[in-house]
């Protein structure tokens, strides 16, 4: 997986997080895969088409934090990850 710093595409535009589509128990061949990138401020209520449920590894950025929900329009219980 990428460190938390790594999080910057080859344009330099920032970005917060990165979730992965797919997982695998030995860590280097974890994040892999689709990726939905997450830019800074963003506020998703819904998952985009085809990624509820898929999400299975992800990379906060420094200094940001993801806050995602159990269930869809931020209900349910949270949880909050950062770098």
């Amino acid at each position: 997986c990428p460190t938390a710093a790594d999080l910057r595409p080859a344009n330099g535009t920032r970005v917060c997080a990165q979730l992965y589509a797919d997982n695998s128990p030995y860590y280097d061949q974890c994040c892999a895969g689709d990726v939905l990138v997450v830019p800074p401020g963003s506020d998703m209520p819904y998952m985009p088409r085809g990624w509820s449920a898929r999400a299975s590894s992800l990379v906060v950025g420094t200094r940001c934090e993801l806050t995602v929900w159990a269930r869809k329009a931020k209900k349910g219980k949270s949880r909050r990850f950062n770098a």
